[in-house]
């Protein structure tokens, strides 16, 4: 069965950046989408950033001109790049993926922290 491993996580100073990195077991091309999903303390798991099979791309409101989704069909690997990072992004990050538009988002990562700090 296909697994997805996050990994680039870390403490980071505010206005800083970090890159995410989503190795999956298999190829992503049997992937309808892909995404990035992040929890916060006290909050719920929300959307980040999603790309789909054709390369479409969608952000949350928040993160817009901030960070970018990437894949690399050849590595199996999904990305996400943040810059001018906020305290308000402090979260746990997770990869997400669905084999079709008619399910749910049914693979993910174990997380990975991202610590915005001064």
């Amino acid at each position: 069965q296909v697994q997805l491993v996050e990994s680039g996580g870390g403490l980071v100073q505010p206005g800083g950046s970090l890159r995410l990195s989503c190795a999956a077991s298999g190829s992503i091309l049997s992937f309808n989408a892909m995404g990035w999903y992040r929890q916060a303390p006290g909050k719920q798991r929300e959307l980040v950033a999603r790309i789909t099979s054709g390369g479409s791309i969608n952000y949350a409101d928040p993160v817009k001109g901030r960070f970018t989704i990437s894949r690399d069909n050849a590595k199996n690997t999904l990305y996400l790049q943040m810059n001018a990072l906020k305290l308000e992004d402090t979260a746990v990050y997770y990869c997400a993926a669905r084999t079709s538009a008619a399910t749910m988002y049914g693979y993910w990562g174990q997380g990975t922290q991202v610590t915005v700090s001064s």
